[in-house]
């Protein structure tokens, strides 16, 4: 990084963000890495903190940096590579990728079955569910939040369960469902709404790519329905014919 020059005709700002977006693309700021702290790079720079904070919240909206509240700045970890295929398991994925997979029960319900959700599940409108909203993390990065239903009859206390299991693969073992594939998937790109920016450490107006999806288990019965949110700027989906 070097010093900002004022007379160059380029805003103060742009020349720290440009700088520090130099610094990631050499790899002097690794994917992961937490920034210096504002007063350190407005030193840096000869700057005030006021023109970092610009810079910082620039490359956030472009996706290079994160801001976590009481952390600090994190440079944005590379995209995870995420197959699409007859059995998806978020752990699974995110462990191949050398990454800790976590889970976060943000809440669960009851709930009752919509005419759409009763038709992806095999019930009966109005039929008892169980409602899960969960955030998914990769080491200390939000990937996704997923709501999930379930039917209540086969798998009560389901959110108590993924509080304690904080994975659904795990939950399902709970109920001795030891096998299941994807039976429909549905991937559809939208913008950020404010409830999962916040989840999701992302800007306003930052894109996710929404997946809706329908697992069975060995005897094809469905098991669960998703409507899952991922940050677009993380992942990188994999089809795969399997």
């Amino acid at each position: 990084m070097s010093t900002a020059n004022a007379g160059s005709g380029v805003a103060l700002w742009r020349q720290v963000a440009d700088g520090i977006e130099r610094s990631i693309a050499s790899g002097t700021f690794s994917h992961g890495e937490k920034l210096p702290g504002e007063n350190e790079i407005a030193e840096i720079y000869r700057v005030n903190r006021h023109t970092v904070r610009r810079a910082l919240a620039t490359l956030a909206e472009r996706g290079l940096v994160r801001a976590e509240r009481g952390s600090g700045t994190y440079v944005e970890t590379a995209r995870l590579a995420y197959p699409l295929r007859s059995r998806t398991r978020f752990s699974e994925i995110v462990g191949a990728g050398g990454r800790e997979p976590r889970g976060q029960l943000i809440s669960a319900s009851d709930d009752v079955a919509t005419p759409h959700l009763a038709k992806l599940l095999g019930l009966k409108a109005a039929a008892p569910l169980v409602r899960i909203v969960a955030l998914r993390l990769a080491d200390r990065t939000p990937i996704c939040v997923g709501t999930t239903w379930l039917p209540a009859d086969r798998f009560p206390n389901a959110g108590q369960v993924y509080e304690r299991v904080r994975s659904m693969t795990k939950v399902l073992a709970h109920f001795d469902v030891r096998d299941y594939r994807r039976a429909s998937t549905r991937v559809s790109a939208g913008i950020v709404e404010a409830a999962d920016a916040a989840r999701l450490d992302l800007a306003l107006g930052r894109p996710v790519l929404i997946v809706d999806s329908t697992d069975v288990d060995a005897s094809d019965k469905p098991l669960l329905t998703t409507h899952a949110r991922f940050a677009a700027e993380r992942v990188e989906f994999l089809v795969e014919n399997s």
